[in-house]
């Protein structure tokens, strides 16, 4: 593969920081890059009624969820001393 210095050095940087040779490191960048790629074009498919549910489901309003409210509204742990 050819490769500007400049992007061969960075990518030696990167691969060096999580203990990887070069080769491994750009083998595992593509492999996500094309299991990314592949799940963004997956289609779905389902009968009229179960999208119909789903809208349903995204349109319904909010159900309280006292778990979740008492963590968003927990003091910051860096702010608190």
């Amino acid at each position: 593969m050819r490769i500007r210095p400049e992007e061969r050095g960075l990518i030696d940087e990167a691969a060096r920081t999580l203990g990887k040779t070069r080769t491994d490191f750009i083998l595992d960048a593509a492999r996500r890059m094309a299991e990314d790629t592949l799940l963004e074009r997956t289609l779905i498919k389902v009968s009229p009624e179960a999208y119909a549910e789903f809208l349903a489901l995204l349109d319904a309003p909010a159900k309280s969820n006292e778990r979740l409210s008492k963590l968003m509204n927990a003091p910051l742990p860096w702010e608190t001393e």
